[in-house]
């Protein structure tokens, strides 16, 4: 029985490290990332994801098994990030921080909502990571809360359901690339919004 090397054709293939790994996969993602912010989900072909990620299709899919599951992949690795932004600095931050994000998250984010609204197999995958940023979102609060500087007039998931709406517009406002002069006067308006007096 072969231990850490695989053989191929007759020869011993080198065993890939996990840092090698780690690196094609976040190569992959990326080049996925700008693919999809360029053509959508649909637009975006084998060849075009080829093209992007400088890759095979045999290289990438050897990663993730089909385009859905890099699409997910993609939208996932965003969601992990600014799951652990709220988490630390909560909703607002996100917010803020969305200035600095490039097309290609702005587009993977559209492309979720349109997918949660046209495709039902889709939506019900994509409640899991949704629940996650909620419950992020919610345990900042709290704590804000046992801190005396959330206000406790207000139920935490009334606030949260505020800041998503409020985040959902935001990013919508950013991917149509409309000026964003006034943003954190607004953002400023909205962290006194959620408060305590």
């Amino acid at each position: 029985m072969q231990d850490v090397r695989t053989v191929c054709y007759g020869r011993r293939m080198p065993k890939v490290s996990q840092e090698h790994l780690d690196a094609r996969r976040r190569e992959i993602l990326d080049g996925a990332r700008r693919c999809f912010a360029a053509h959508g989900y649909e637009g975006a072909t084998v060849r075009l994801l080829e093209a992007e990620t400088r890759l095979s299709r045999g290289a990438i899919f050897h990663h993730f098994r089909d385009k859905e599951t890099l699409f997910l992949a993609v939208a996932e690795d965003d969601a992990v990030e600014m799951a652990a932004v709220v988490a630390d600095h909560g909703l607002v931050q996100v917010m803020r921080d969305l200035r600095a994000r490039d097309s290609g998250w702005l587009s993977t984010q559209l492309e979720v909502a349109r997918r949660m609204r046209t495709d039902p197999d889709f939506r019900e995958r994509w409640s899991v990571r949704t629940r996650t940023l909620a419950a992020a979102a919610s345990g900042r609060l709290e704590r804000g809360r046992e801190a005396g500087v959330v206000r406790d007039d207000v139920d935490v998931d009334v606030l949260v359901s505020f800041l998503t709406l409020l985040l959902d517009g935001l990013v919508m406002h950013r991917a149509m690339e409309l000026p964003t002069d006034q943003l954190d006067a607004v953002l400023d308006l909205v962290e006194s919004a959620v408060r305590r007096g």
